[in-house]
């Protein structure tokens, strides 16, 4: 057995600490993001603890314990001398609502609801199985989900998604079937309905909570041409057909994704498009060590995307599926022409554009 090399046992030690520094400071991240702390602080001067609390609303000495670990953290500024707290304006963007799809404190909101599960996951270790959608956190966490993907949507999805599929925008004004799977809350379906109202579009989930919410917000718009139905995507027949099919970010939860793409390409009309949106990464765990979320990805996978798919005895493909795994998946689904586009804007997702012809 060779001896052990002491510097790097101590360095790995230090990752540690600060993996233990970085997990808990994140925690309080979230709680700036909900209280609107970062949001005040983005508007102010230099200002001590209790001008920060009063002007956010909150209690002062609670303020101040989460201001100072925002100042070891390196998230704040703090003068020593004059005893004032100040955010940096270079970090404003990533830390406040105004700074809209930059703002990846959104985020951090999200691991309360991974940690809620880890007794779940730890069982799911043990004795296989999974965490359901059905489960409150795991509910919860796709709420929060909505809330980016629908702030992103709006920015991005009519001026910036669709025209990279040749001719769609055009065929969309001028009108065809359109089908949303795994459509959610259903703002990216109920968005193409308002865009074009010449076009016929229809969303499926087996979510009722996200069914309900969609069909909410079509009669909120008052759309005529946007139809919802409770429907798991595994189970289409390919009877009725679509020109245009649209999947963002949900293969990968699937519980039988192959499947599921077989359904999709059944349901196509033969010169039709199929648009899967999905995490941008590789396949081969060595291809992800320089991707600046992978560590982020591996985690909500495994508490999340993954585990929601083996709770149905599914075969967890994990959102971190890879580019080369989902090209494949999609040939032996019958779509031989795929090409692979990136949107300016979207760090997170490859665009496929697949037909069958």
């Amino acid at each position: 057995m060779s001896e052990l090399d002491e510097k790097k046992v101590e360095e790995f030690g230090g990752k540690m600490l600060g993996l233990l520094n970085i997990s808990h400071l994140t925690l309080l991240v979230s709680i700036g993001h909900r209280t609107g702390l970062f949001d005040s602080m983005s508007q102010m001067e230099p200002a001590t603890s209790g001008q920060i609390a009063k002007s956010s609303g909150l209690n002062e000495r609670y303020v101040r314990e989460w201001l100072n670990a925002m100042v070891v953290g390196q998230v704040m500024d703090y003068n020593g001398n004059s005893k004032l707290y100040s955010l940096p304006k270079e970090h404003a963007p990533s830390l406040t609502r105004a700074g809209g799809l930059h703002n990846l404190a959104f985020f951090t909101q999200g691991l309360k609801t991974m940690a809620a599960v880890e007794d779940l996951i730890v069982d799911s270790f043990k004795n296989g199985g999974g965490v359901p959608y059905s489960n409150p956190d795991a509910t919860e966490f796709l709420s929060i989900w909505n809330s980016y993907t629908s702030a992103f949507f709006d920015a991005m999805l009519i001026p910036a998604v669709l025209p990279i599929v040749p001719s769609v925008v055009s065929d969309l004004e001028k009108g065809m079937t359109v089908l949303d799977v795994g459509c959610g809350y259903g703002h990216s379906t109920n968005l193409i309905g308002k865009n074009f109202p010449n076009s016929e579009i229809t969303g499926y989930d087996f979510s009722e909570i996200g069914i309900a919410a969609a069909k909410d917000e079509t009669k909120t718009l008052g759309l005529s041409n946007v139809n919802f139905e409770l429907q798991n995507i595994e189970e289409m027949n390919g009877k009725r057909k679509f020109n245009f099919i649209t999947a963002f970010d949900c293969i990968h939860d699937q519980a039988k994704p192959a499947l599921v793409l077989k359904r999709i390409a059944e349901s196509l009309e033969d010169d039709g498009t199929f648009l899967m949106v999905d995490i941008k990464a590789g396949s081969n765990v060595a291809d992800n060590m320089e991707h600046p979320a992978a560590t982020w990805l591996y985690s909500v996978s495994t508490m999340h995307c993954m585990t929601v798919s083996l709770a149905r005895d599914g075969e967890g493909l994990g959102n971190m599926w890879g580019r080369e795994k989902a090209e494949e998946m999609l040939k032996e689904a019958g779509f031989n022409n795929v090409d692979v586009k990136e949107v300016e804007g979207d760090l997170f997702n490859y665009y496929y554009i697949a037909k069958k012809n």
